[in-house]
């Protein structure tokens, strides 16, 4: 500190910053004290130089000099050299990976690939435990009739049972051969006026029901509604007509077809005489057909579906019938 004040006492320029540039001085600090005077000296003798004063108090800074003027702009230096362009160096080592970025954008869903060839066969799988039994499955249609089969061997005579009514009348014999002419005889009394003769009849009007619509194919149709058939020349077991009285007979039916296509045969003793086919369309339809046949005592005759299961729609139901019809025109007798 004390060497501080000497210098700016001394107007020592300090923190000059261009040779050309004029120091400022500060002003000159206080004086110090005066020092103590040193001790006499002893008589006779020239008293020995007195002890330094002590240093008076520092003065208070001067105040900033004024800017000195500025120099003048130096010379431009000479341009450096450039040298030739040095070797390049070896490649540093390879650095650390960086850390991950983030995760990029979806992108379009690409075309669709080409199908790949089929893979080998696996191997086959173990055997399934059995599944729980399934429900009871609905009826089904009723077969058709068996063949018949051989008769067995006549049993044992039973014992006579009760007289039964009387059957029907059986059939007119045929007429023997004319006799002789006889002598003519007396004119007797005039009888009275004989019975109408009782002419051979014959007939039958039957029809299906809804529990018998849809019959089985490739057997005699069992006609179940019986409209007429007063002397049981139809018997409605078997689905067959069979001829009491030999003569010309005139037979018809009229079907109601729907869901399925209708194919019939009009039958006589296994032979079919007559066939009627109807395609089933989109709605109930109708088909008929008839025709004049001769028969013989004991002959045949039914109604039956031909061509399978695809052709057995004939319908019935309480406004739509399907019914079947002979009698008998006149008798040959």
């Amino acid at each position: 500190m004390r060497i501080w004040w000497l210098l700016l006492a001394t107007g020592v320029c300090i923190g000059s910053t261009n040779s050309q540039d004029t120091c400022r001085q500060g002003h000159p600090g206080v004086p110090g004290n005066p020092g103590h005077n040193g001790l006499p000296g002893r008589d006779g003798r020239d008293g020995g130089k007195g002890d330094k004063g002590d240093a008076g108090e520092p003065g208070h800074p001067g105040s900033s000099g004024k800017d000195g003027m500025r120099g003048q702009k130096g010379e431009q230096g000479a341009d450096g050299r450039v040298e030739a362009k040095g070797i390049k160096g070896d490649p540093g080592s390879r650095g650390p990976p960086g850390k991950h970025g983030p995760k990029g954008f979806v992108g379009s869903m690409g075309e669709r690939g080409l199908r790949g060839e089929t893979g080998p066969q696996g191997q086959k799988g173990e055997k399934g435990d059995v599944g729980p039994i399934g429900p009871a499955g609905l009826k089904g249609s009723s077969g058709p009739v068996g063949p018949t089969g051989v008769q067995g061997p006549m049993g044992p005579l039973g014992k006579p049972g009760p007289k039964g009514d009387a059957g029907p009348l059986g059939p007119q014999g045929e007429p023997g051969a004319r006799g002789m002419r006889g002598w003519k005889g007396d004119r007797g009394e005039k009888g009275k006026i004989g019975e109408t003769p009782v002419l051979p009849k014959s007939a039958f009007t039957v029809g299906l029901t809804v529990l018998s619509k849809f019959p089985s194919s490739d057997v005699p149709i069992k006609f179940d509604k019986i409209l007429y058939n007063e002397f049981n020349h139809y018997d409605i077991a078997t689905g067959k007509f069979t001829c009491h009285i030999a003569g010309v007979y005139y037979f018809t039916y009229h079907i109601t077809v729907f869901s399925r296509n209708v194919q019939v045969s009009l039958v006589k003793n296994g032979v079919k005489i007559l066939h009627t086919k109807d395609g089933y369309m989109s709605s109930e339809d109708q088909a008929s057909g008839g025709l004049v046949l001769p028969l013989k005592l004991g002959d045949e005759v039914w109604l039956q579906v031909a061509g399978g299961e695809r052709f057995n729609g004939l319908f019935a139901d309480e406004d739509d019938d399907t019914t079947f019809t002979g009698f008998l025109l006149f008798s040959s007798q």
